[in-house]
């Protein structure tokens, strides 16, 4: 498996959904360092910005696992798929 294989997502729009938020957070946190804003105002929103980015990285890597791994699973090319998701997850 690469990545320039295309797959569908079951949840492509809530995937989108939730990155034009965090979109929205980081340029809220470029106009407050633009603005001198407290560090720790400005720190919070970056701890937010994360916990948005682990919570997007955990619905892709399900719906990966329950797709695109089980369906290699099925054609006997799991241990690839597995292999691969160890090294994204090992990053």
């Amino acid at each position: 498996m690469d990545s320039s294989k295309s797959t569908v997502q079951p949840n492509k729009q809530q995937l989108l959904n939730r990155l034009k938020r965090v979109e929205g957070q980081v340029r809220g946190i470029h106009n407050m360092v633009e603005n001198d804003r407290y560090c720790v105002d400005i720190l919070n929103q970056i701890a937010a910005v994360q916990s948005a980015m682990n919570k997007v990285s955990l619905a892709l890597m399900e719906d990966h696992t329950h797709h695109c791994v089980a369906n290699a699973i099925k054609n006997n090319k799991g241990e690839e798929a597995i292999d691969e998701l160890m090294t994204v997850m090992k990053k």
